[in-house]
């Protein structure tokens, strides 16, 4: 039996909401590496709306362009141009699907969570998410547009 065209494009449809999309986003510095992607799922579209009580996995791909035995996250919530930290479960990039030492010229996917807090207050603003080598110099910082919602 052959599917209808109906069929087949929602089927079509479903496999291609299933895929991560690439976000766009701005490079707030990225000095000792540079981003090749980030995504954040589930986001379909931008603004990323995210539902308190609930975790988005973050995935970044990037090449290094120093070594460094290690690297560490730290992200805030921009709002107004002031920088409000933003706690995370696991800051140590080696923990988070980087192989340390990092390796210049290589390509990395780091991998996280964005856990959003329940008690946050429901508001737009922007993620700010650094990742730092041992020297203190950003492997890649990224920003995006958010709304906070319940």
């Amino acid at each position: 039996m052959v599917p209808s065209p109906l069929a087949l494009l929602l089927a079509l449809g479903a496999a291609a909401t299933a895929l991560a999309e690439p976000l766009r986003f701005v490079d707030c510095g990225s000095i000792d590496g540079s981003i090749q992607e980030v995504n954040v799922s589930p986001c379909p579209t931008q603004p990323c709306l995210l539902h308190k009580g609930t975790s988005y996995s973050i995935n970044v791909t990037f090449a290094s362009k120093i070594e460094s035995q290690g690297s560490t996250a730290r992200v805030y919530g921009e709002m107004l141009h002031v920088d409000i930290p933003f706690p995370i479960p696991e800051p140590d990039g080696c923990k988070s699907g980087i192989q340390c030492p990092i390796q210049k010229g290589l390509s990395y996917s780091y991998l996280n969570k964005l856990p959003v807090k329940s008690e946050y207050p429901s508001i737009k603003l922007i993620v700010k998410w650094e990742l730092v080598d041992d020297q203190d110099q950003m492997l890649f910082c990224w920003k995006i547009p958010v709304q906070i919602t319940s």
